[in-house]
C-alpha cells in the first residue's frame, strides 16, 4: 500500500514536470520564430511550413475521422483554423519580425482576459469583481509595454507596431478559445486540432496569390537552423507539445495545468536573452510584472 501511495506521487510529481517542460518549449517558440525568420523566411512561410509539417504529424493520432457531424460544427472548425492559426499566428509571426519577442510573450499572456470579456458579451457569463481589477491592472501593464522603453523613434516604432499585432494576435485567440467550448463537447482534442491546421494553412494560402513563395525551396537541405528551428516549430512545439499537453491536462485537471501558462514568457525573456541578446527595458519589465499579475488575479477564482 505505501509502495502504491508513493508510486502515485511519484506519477503526479511527473505531470507536472511533463507541464513545465511543455510551458518551457512554448516559451522557445517565439525565439525560434525569430531564427527562421532572420534565416530569409517570410512569416507567413514560416507558419505555412510550421503548419503543414504538423498537420501531417496529426494524422498519426487523428486518422478515422474526416469530417465534423454537420456543416455548423464544420464551419466551426473553420473559424478555429483562422482564429487560432492563420490569423493568430501570422500576425504574430510579423510582430516577432518588427518587435521584441519579450514584449510579445507578456501581451499574449492575456488571451484568457480576452476570452473571460468575449465569454461576457456573447455568452452572458457574470463578470466577477477580481476579473474586473485583474483585467485593469493587466491592461496598465500592457500600456506600460506598449508605450514605454526605447528612445530611438525607428527602433519604438517597431516595437510598437509589434505590440499592436500582438495585440491582434491575442484577441483572435482569445476568440478562438471561447469558440473551441462547444466543439470541444463533441470530439476529441487530436481531431479538432487536426482540422484548426488544416483550415489555417487553407485560409493563409490567399497571402501567396498577393505575395508568392520566395524562400528556396533547396535551402531547406542547406540551411540547418532554419530547417532545425522549423522541425522544432512544428514537431516539438505543435505536434508533441499537443499531445504532452492534453495528457497532463486530462491526469491533473485543465485548471491547475492552466497555472503553468504563467512561465512561458520568463522563459522567453531567458531564452531571447542568451540566443537574441534582448534586453528588457524598465517600462517593459514592469509591465511584465504586472501584466503576470493581473492575468492570475483575474483567474484566481475560475
Amino acid at each position: 500500500m505505501p509502495n502504491t501511495v508513493k508510486d502515485s506521487k511519484n506519477r503526479v510529481v511527473l505531470y507536472h514536470l511533463i507541464a513545465i517542460l511543455v510551458v518551457s518549449i512554448w516559451g522557445a517558440t517565439l525565439v525560434n520564430t525569430k531564427v527562421v525568420i532572420q534565416g530569409g523566411m517570410r512569416p507567413e512561410e514560416v507558419f505555412l511550413s510550421r503548419y503543414i509539417i504538423a498537420y501531417l504529424a496529426m494524422w498519426t493520432l487523428s486518422y478515422k475521422r474526416l469530417w465534423s457531424a454537420n456543416i455548423k460544427d464544420e464551419l466551426l472548425m473553420v473559424a478555429c483554423g483562422i482564429l487560432g492559426g492563420s490569423l493568430y499566428f501570422i500576425p504574430e509571426n510579423f510582430a516577432v519580425q518588427v518587435g521584441s519577442v519579450n514584449d510579445i510573450s507578456f501581451i499574449l499572456c492575456t488571451s484568457p482576459l480576452f476570452t473571460m470579456f468575449l465569454a461576457i458579451l456573447f455568452l452572458k457569463e457574470k463578470l466577477t469583481k477580481s476579473l474586473a481589477i485583474g483585467s485593469m491592472i493587466a491592461l496598465i501593464g500592457v500600456s506600460f509595454i506598449i508605450f514605454g522603453g526605447n528612445n530611438d523613434s525607428t527602433i519604438a516604432s517597431n516595437r510598437l507596431l509589434g505590440d499592436a499585432l500582438a495585440l491582434l494576435s491575442t484577441v483572435c485567440f482569445g476568440a478562438y478559445c471561447l469558440l473551441l467550448r462547444p466543439l470541444g463537447r463533441k470530439y476529441g482534442a487530436a481531431f479538432i486540432t487536426r482540422k484548426m491546421f488544416f483550415y489555417g494553412s487553407l485560409t493563409s494560402l490567399p497571402l501567396f496569390i498577393i505575395t508568392p513563395w520566395q524562400f528556396p525551396l533547396e535551402n531547406f537541405l542547406t540551411d540547418l537552423p532554419v530547417t532545425l528551428n522549423l522541425l522544432f516549430l512544428s514537431l516539438v512545439a505543435s505536434f508533441f507539445c499537443f499531445g504532452a499537453w492534453s495528457y497532463v491536462t486530462e491526469k491533473v485537471g485543465a485548471v491547475k495545468v492552466a497555472n503553468y501558462n504563467y512561465f512561458s514568457p520568463i522563459c522567453t525573456v531567458i531564452i531571447s536573452a542568451i540566443f537574441l541578446g534582448e534586453e528588457m527595458t524598465v517600462e517593459a519589465a514592469l509591465g511584465s510584472a504586472l501584466i503576470l499579475i493581473g492575468v492570475f488575479f483575474a483567474n484566481k477564482n475560475k
